[in-house]
């Protein structure tokens, strides 16, 4: 949309709505109920407690679970009383498939509910803090979960199209019923509707946003894959534990087993353990070029976040789907060091006041500044934030090249270097880079003179002879000097993503004794370190040529094999020393159950020699224009 078609339709939108600006003259006391608008931001002047709540039950356009009906998914409502007396309202929602296991944020939260089976909890704070303010709130269990018919297919078709229709049912597209088959239309709603949602929750909105359903006008993606493939494999490698569809399905389903098990054996023989090759089965979860979901379709502004440490949801789930968006799209992002984080945890005060104008101006129509602000926040290190207008900054690419002495520098090198591929850990790949070791290949540049950032996506491009017919190909970049950084890594009672818990709680918005509203501070947890791995990137050499198909490699013979690894925004300081290592299977990547990198034997590796030849390898580095490597 152009920016006046834009102007002119959020002119259109502000009449829709009732406002009333602050400093207005007052209304008559029978004047219909109007939302409160001061400094540019609504104002909480509805009721919580009093918040009408209700549930539907949409009809959906599948029949996931085979049973010759389509699903019906189950929509939790609460709005503001005053909704029900004239006031339209807009909607922000959240699908998603964990209310029942493990539960909702990192307090985990579940719903609750009256004897007339309204909830009466929310988890999470947007009921809290957006109801008072003039927002519907509307909590979809995604199909197959909670309270929803059907059966989860792992991010599938189904799990995206039973999302679709509660939009088209808040549009007046679709149907809904109450618990006695009653139809219901949202009459209450000038059906404009923003999705939000961290991980999967966040996948579902951006998977509906590529179905470019007329309604939503806005998403807010936290940590949101965009390509079920890269959740699973990452060139051919695969990167969580074999069954793993099967077994997320089955994990937000708490229905006999017995009633989607048909469902569940056919994803465990579609997604292909046996090769981690891209076929069909990813293709439908592709929500970038997919069938079902496309990134060219998305009409709904975006606002997205993404933890670039994020070993759950690669950064390249966001980068790339980023790419792909029409330039008309309207678009806002926080790139960070965090790991898998919802932003409301880390910064929250920043968090609160920026989605909340965000949400006002795109789905109110009000007049404030968001627009104008620079679109990128970036994270460079604890408590450093800079602002940018696009992702990734402006960058030049600079070839590094591996040199015989172990350097790394600008000029070509010969001779050759070769290691096994054997599965480590990242930590024990990168320490101790100037000693020998049999499973690794090291090289450093000079201390740099000047700091040096890197923003957007790395290449690596190899000359290799292998003894076998694979190997899993890593290399990590390496920022090597000692600094205090956001500890990623760490996972205990009380840290978590680059988090720590710091005691005490915010109450945000209003509460009632069910759901208070009210969530443990965090800040970052940092350590002091000697080095710390910025990015990484992994192959399976056999799927060099293409990840629909392998081709075995020719022991002996020579391949350049060239990839991208992970993107990064990350500042390497003067005085450091950046690392390139060459390495094998990664265990970092090897995650288990519950996303932690587990060392098991997922992708062990193949035990193969790789041999590498100086004078064709190096490094691609998107550095932001002005830095040096000298």
């Amino acid at each position: 949309m152009s920016n006046s078609r834009r102007r002119g339709f959020l002119a259109a939108v502000t009449l829709a709505i009732p406002l009333v600006v602050a400093g207005a003259p007052a209304a008559s006391a029978s004047a219909k109920p109007e939302i409160k608008v001061s400094g540019g931001l609504t104002q909480p002047v509805f009721s919580y407690k009093d918040a009408i709540r209700e549930h539907v039950r949409v009809e959906s356009p599948v029949d996931s679970d085979g049973d010759g009906k389509k699903d019906l998914v189950r929509v939790d409502i609460i709005r503001p009383k005053e909704s029900d007396s004239g006031l339209k309202v807009p909607v922000i929602m959240q699908e998603s498939p964990y209310y029942d296991d493990p539960g909702v944020g990192y307090e985990i939260e579940k719903k609750k509910y009256d004897a007339n089976g309204n909830v009466t909890k929310f988890p999470m704070y947007y009921d809290n803090y957006f109801v008072p303010r003039g927002y519907a709130f509307v909590s979809v269990d995604m199909i197959g979960t909670r309270l929803s018919e059907g059966c989860p297919t792992s991010y599938g078709a189904s799990d995206v199209l039973g999302g679709k229709a509660v939009v088209d049912w808040l549009n007046g597209r679709a149907n809904a019923y109450d618990d006695k088959g009653k139809p219901v239309k949202a009459t209450w709603t000038t059906g404009r509707t923003g999705m939000i949602g961290h991980s999967y929750e966040g996948a579902l909105a951006i998977g509906v946003a590529g179905t470019g359903v007329p309604g939503l006008e806005t998403i807010v993606p936290l940590a949101g894959y965009t390509s079920g493939y890269e959740n699973s494999r990452n060139n051919g490698v695969i990167t969580w534990f074999k069954g793993a569809a099967a077994w997320q399905s089955k994990r937000v389903d708490k229905d006999p087993d017995e009633k989607c098990a048909a469902v569940r054996q056919k994803l465990l023989e579609d997604s292909d353990d046996a090769t981690g090759n891209y076929n069909a089965y990813w293709h439908e979860r592709n929500y970038r070029t997919g069938p079902i979901s496309k990134a060219r379709n998305v009409r709904a502004s975006v606002f997205a976040v993404m933890g670039m440490q994020d070993r759950n949801v690669v950064g390249s789930q966001f980068s790339e789907w980023w790419a792909l968006l029409p330039r008309t799209v309207q678009r806002k992002a926080w790139v960070t060091q965090y790991g898998h984080l919802d932003p409301f945890w880390a910064r929250r005060d920043v968090w609160l006041d920026t989605l909340h104008q965000w949400f006002d101006h795109e789905l109110m129509g009000v007049a404030n500044d968001i627009m104008r602000r620079p679109r990128i926040d970036v994270q460079l290190g604890p408590d450093r934030w800079i602002t940018q207008a696009d992702w990734p900054a402006p960058a030049r690419t600079t070839p590094l090249r591996p040199q015989r002495d172990g350097s790394l520098g600008r000029k070509p090198s010969t001779g050759t270097g070769s290691y096994l591929d054997i599965a480590q850990t990242e930590i024990a790949m990168a320490a101790d880079p100037t000693t020998a070791n049999p499973n690794r290949l090291a090289f450093l540049t000079p201390p740099l003179k000047t700091a040096m950032r890197l923003s957007g996506t790395p290449s690596v491009s190899l000359r290799l002879k292998l003894d076998k017919p694979t190997a899993n190909l890593g290399v990590l970049l390496v920022d090597y000097g000692t600094d205090t950084r956001i500890n990623y890594r760490e996972r205990t009672a009380t840290t978590a993503e680059g988090l720590k818990i710091l005691g005490g709680e915010d109450c945000v918005g209003e509460s009632t004794v069910d759901d208070d509203g009210c969530y443990f501070k965090a800040g970052d947890n940092t350590a002091t370190s000697g080095f710390s791995v910025v990015t990484r990137g992994i192959l399976d050499a056999q799927n060099h040529k293409s990840l629909s198909r392998s081709t075995p490699l020719k022991p002996g013979k020579s391949y350049q094999i060239t990839w991208k690894m992970l993107p990064q925004d990350y500042e390497f300081k003067a005085g450091h020393r950046l690392g390139l290592v060459l390495t094998g299977a990664n265990d970092d990547f090897n995650l288990d159950e519950s996303g932690n990198g587990s060392g098991t034997d997922v992708e062990p590796g193949t035990g193969a020699k790789v041999t590498v030849d100086l004078a064709g390898t190096s490094v691609s580095l998107p550095l932001v224009t002005g830095t040096s490597t000298e």
